[in-house]
């Protein structure tokens, strides 16, 4: 591993965040004598940002515990466009009022990860609209866009692939990447910030704005980016079988939030720590060398810190209290998800209203498949029905997805 002087790209490097880097001793030289202040953009596209997006969160958090000042923007005026990037087809364009709303959901789940204020060292939180919605076109495209060129441009990969694949990408997608390019320019010159961090599938849209602020400022900024997080078996990270791991408690119970670290592959739960918890390196180094039954402890030291990170550690508690009862002891535990039902109702049903099957298709599959149970009977016929009346039913969707069935309360 590379040695750096200073504490900010030794802590990204030791937990496995760099992928590339525009100057790396630019950037080590300026983060060991000052205050270095960096941001990453999210585009307020859905009520809540999910897990594939944590990584994003915890390098500004790295940022921050480095003694550095992360600056979360809210894509508000790209979001009215939606990044193309690795996109199939064409975002739906969103409404300001449903942009808005948007944002003011993911802002919460910011303020567990990263320390706000006015200090030198404190997040702040920006939204882009402030300059990209004043903008003037034709003032833009002279000033702007004439550091642009297109043949450059279409090199990139994420434009390249799409048009390789004969997919439409509309001229409002093509101005994304300016537009992105645009922010940083606007940033360095508002808030003196030298750094954009991202994904790898950001690395064109991070170039580009280094090489504006350059042109037209003449500024020495520079661009981090995180290698794509995958699971051990390829899978992209964050989605399941049961759709999005979304980050905000209203879109995903704490327990389910939980559940997805403590069902990690054993082949990433090492890498999983490094990037998401705030374990020492010594305990992770232990925990990873953990075989057999024993690497449990691992994923339940995972799942604890990713949910109390999260959720807060009430939430992380009581999440492994109920996996622990459920599994260990059989019982329900506060957590579950839970259904009222007045007198009796269908295990398809139950199975697809508990959130435990995406579909009833799924509900059915999985009863036939042998994987349904009540009360931990096994259920064979998909057109049992489940009676609800003198207590809590436990449904089960195989070993580790699990649901109440509670007496409807009468008025």
């Amino acid at each position: 591993m590379t040695e750096y002087k200073s504490d900010l790209l030794t802590l990204l490097a030791s937990r496995g965040y760099i992928h590339q880097l525009t100057d790396a001793q630019g950037l080590d030289a300026l983060a060991a004598e000052r205050i270095v202040p960096g941001y990453i953009g999210f585009d307020p596209t859905a009520p809540s940002l999910h897990v594939g997006s944590l990584v994003q969160i915890m390098l500004l958090r790295r940022l921050q515990q480095a003694g550095h000042k992360p600056i979360v923007l809210m894509g508000g005026g790209t979001g009215k466009i939606g990044d193309p990037s690795f996109k199939d087809e064409a975002r739906q364009l969103l409404t300001d009022d449903v942009i808005a709303a948007n944002a003011a959901s993911i802002k919460t789940v910011f303020e567990r990860f990263l320390t706000f204020g006015d200090g030198p060292t404190d997040a702040v939180m920006l939204d882009n609209a402030e300059w990209l919605d004043r903008l003037e076109y034709i003032p833009f495209l002279r000033d702007i866009g004439r550091h642009f060129s297109v043949n450059r441009m279409l090199s990139f990969d994420s434009v390249k692939l799409r048009l390789d694949r004969e997919q439409s990408l509309s001229f409002l997608e093509f101005n994304y990447m300016i537009l992105q390019a645009y922010d940083f320019l606007e940033l360095s010159r508002r808030h003196g910030c030298h750094l954009q961090m991202g994904g790898s599938d950001q690395w064109g849209n991070i170039v580009n704005g280094i090489e504006l602020s350059r042109r037209v400022d003449g500024a020495e900024v520079y661009g981090v980016t995180t290698p794509l997080i995958t699971t051990a078996d390829g899978g992209k990270m964050g989605k399941t079988m049961a759709g999005a791991v979304w980050l905000n408690e209203d879109r995903l119970p704490a327990y389910d939030y939980w559940q997805f670290w403590r069902n990690t592959d054993d082949r990433d739960v090492g890498r999983f720590l490094r990037l998401f918890t705030d374990l020492p390196l010594d305990e992770i180094a232990r925990l990873e060398q953990l075989e057999g039954a024993e690497i449990n402890e691992a994923k339940k030291a995972l799942a604890d810190a990713a949910t109390a990170m999260c959720r807060g550690e009430d939430a992380a508690r009581l999440a492994g209290e109920t996996a622990r009862k459920t599994f260990e002891e059989g019982a329900s535990g506060e957590a579950l998800p839970r259904l009222q039902v007045s007198g009796t109702i269908g295990i398809v049903d139950a199975l697809t209203e508990l959130g435990l099957c995406a579909s009833r298709g799924e509900a059915r599959r999985l009863i036939k498949g042998g994987g349904a149970r009540a009360d931990g009977e096994k259920v064979a016929d998909e057109a049992a029905q489940v009676h609800v009346a003198n207590g809590e039913i436990r449904i089960s969707a195989g070993k580790k997805k699990h649901g109440l069935l509670v007496p409807a309360q009468t008025p």
